[in-house]
């Protein structure tokens, strides 16, 4: 089957598809991938199958196809096909409750170099890694997730994204409302915090700032009761945005302050690049260069603290897919550089390193 047949054959089962005849429109789509060696219309069928098994229940069946897209889309050896088949890949996995494989398979999107679809499925890709963490119960990470989703799909005005995010962000809601009423029953302050925290981001992404600062006020009085700093940064970080939604800078400026003091005191990295991404965006749009500048060099001073280099050439590690080898002193290498390199001890240290392990 060539390339003009096999798009006319395509065109049909979607025809069928959508006029309820699901059955046809598969048996169509399944004779082309037998018959087709068009893999660029191979690939376009793959998704039509991999769509209508999810929108029938079937996800063993999609999950099946997903991987056969994922190897044809390598034979292709092109950057956007690879993109849609690991997000079908993802989202195979999400429906099989499979969260961890999703969360990967998700980052392996996110990992990919820039590509035209990225901005078209990025919120996407988000949205599914949101699921998954919700699924994991993980809910912090789920809401940023969730929230960045809602950017691509306010960015694209994309309404699809949008609404499918609402209602993730409903499935959210109704999750913490649960733990908030196991936390009241068992007197568990840390995750009667937690939960208030998680309400006044899902308020505040929502643009219900109203709401959102009295969930602040109280997770922030139980965070400061129990002692959890970290817990005090989150909140503070929340609040900062809200301040921005509303342009009052000066008060976000003054609330990041304290929240850089408290995630200096802990050490926690991670808050202290959120909070200086932050305080770039603010001085960026306030025009002030030399404010701006100090927090762009401080911001790439945490990711260099944060980040992992290979010894020998130098490259930031996770940048790309390659093998790692550690070696009994710690030192982490690039499996390659350590075999151009040739000896028999660390290039770091010089101590021995006969017996390696694998990462």
């Amino acid at each position: 089957m060539g390339q003009d047949q096999t798009k006319q054959q395509i065109e049909k089962g979607l025809q069928l598809y959508q006029s309820n005849q699901t059955e046809k429109a598969l048996h169509v789509w399944m004779k082309v991938l037998e018959k087709s060696a068009d893999l660029v219309g191979r690939f376009r069928v793959l998704g039509c199958l991999v769509t209508a098994h999810s929108e029938m229940g079937r996800y063993k069946e999609m999950l099946k196809f997903a991987v056969v897209q994922i190897d044809t889309a390598r034979e292709l050896e092109d950057a956007d096909f690879l993109l849609e088949s690991y997000l079908n890949l993802a989202r195979s996995n999400e429906k099989l409750c499979e969260f961890h494989k999703t969360i990967s398979y998700c980052k392996t999107c996110v990992g990919l170099p820039g590509t035209r679809a990225g901005a078209q499925l990025g919120g996407q890709v988000s949205l599914s890694m949101g699921n998954a963490f919700l699924g994991l119960s993980l809910f912090q990470k789920a809401l940023e997730s969730f929230e960045k989703a809602l950017r691509y799909a306010h960015n694209n005005d994309d309404a699809m994204l949008e609404c499918r995010v609402c209602c993730s962000l409903g499935s959210f809601y109704a999750q913490v409302k649960e733990s908030m009423k196991i936390a009241l029953q068992h007197g568990d302050r840390p995750l009667q915090a937690l939960c208030l925290l998680c309400f006044a981001d899902i308020h505040r992404s929502r643009g219900d700032l109203e709401t959102a600062f009295p969930r602040y006020d109280s997770a922030m009085s139980i965070m400061t009761e129990i002692g959890n700093r970290l817990g005090q940064v989150q909140v503070l970080l929340g609040v900062a945005k809200c301040w921005i939604a509303r342009k009052a800078l000066d008060k976000a400026l003054d609330v990041i302050e304290k929240a850089q003091d408290l995630a200096e005191e802990v050490g926690n990295k991670l808050s202290q690049l959120k909070l200086h991404c932050l305080s770039e965006s603010i001085y960026r749009s306030k025009g002030l260069q030399r404010e701006l500048r100090a927090h762009v060099v401080r911001f790439h001073e945490c990711v260099e603290e944060t980040e992992l280099y290979c010894g020998l050439c130098g490259e930031s590690i996770g940048e790309r897919n390659s093998r790692l080898q550690a070696l009994p002193c710690s030192h982490i290498f690039h499996l390659r550089c350590l075999q151009n390199n040739g000896t028999r001890s660390c290039p770091n240290c010089r101590r021995s390193s006969m017996k390696p392990g694998f990462v």
